[in-house]
């Protein structure tokens, strides 16, 4: 976006791109920049309450952020929310870089924490086996946002599927190739969600899918 503003952009799988400042609305972008979004920030507290109903018993939620991300304040007040309808405890964890990741897991041990949200960022997504494995060391139930987590030992996702947004994004070059202006095509938001558990861990971690 810095680098131009006349080359058109499609954009993937992007969170609340009107709150990160790529457009400035859904339905008329306005910019050079279109394409589609996943909104994880909205279908947070869906992803909390699936843990809550998988791990009940579990009162201290704690919510690994990237700081570094436009929306980890969005996260967060969601988390919050979330948590607070259910009752729950939202715990505050912070890993910004792939060197934090050993800390932060080890501040959701100190933290006695019960359960834990992964929240979506590209970061956690490329260190995905990584943070798996660190994660395993906790023995916690650990809920994600995108199947690739679960695809990698997580216990669960609820999300949109990234491989078929990537699939649709052709159409907007298709369009845009052929004449059409970013600004005027609306950013589309996904209508397939899924819920996706790995049936491996639950066992390892004694949790019965209800």
């Amino acid at each position: 976006q810095r680098a131009t503003k006349t080359i058109p952009i499609v954009m993937a799988s992007v969170s609340n791109p009107v709150g990160a400042g790529y457009v400035a609305s859904l339905a008329k972008p306005g910019g050079n920049i279109t394409g589609i979004t996943i909104q994880t920030d909205e279908v947070l507290g869906k992803l909390i309450g699936i843990l809550h109903e998988v791990a009940p018993n579990a009162r201290r939620i704690a919510i690994l952020l990237n700081e570094s991300s436009s929306l980890h304040a969005a996260y967060w007040a969601g988390a919050q929310s979330a948590c607070a309808a259910l009752d729950l405890v939202a715990l505050r964890v912070v890993a910004s870089t792939p060197a934090q990741l050993g800390a932060a897991v080890g501040e959701i041990v100190s933290q006695r924490s019960q359960a834990v949200v992964v929240v979506t960022d590209a970061m956690y997504i490329t260190e995905r086996a990584k943070l798996q494995e660190l994660m395993q060391t906790t023995r916690l139930p650990v809920a994600y946002a995108l199947r690739e987590h679960v695809v990698a030992g997580g216990l669960l996702s609820y999300g949109a599927d990234l491989a078929a947004n990537f699939r649709h994004a052709a159409t907007y070059v298709d369009k845009i190739l052929k004449g059409a202006k970013p600004a005027d095509l609306p950013v589309e938001q996904p209508t397939k969600f899924e819920l996706v558990i790995n049936m491996k861990t639950a066992k390892a971690l004694g949790i019965t899918i209800p």
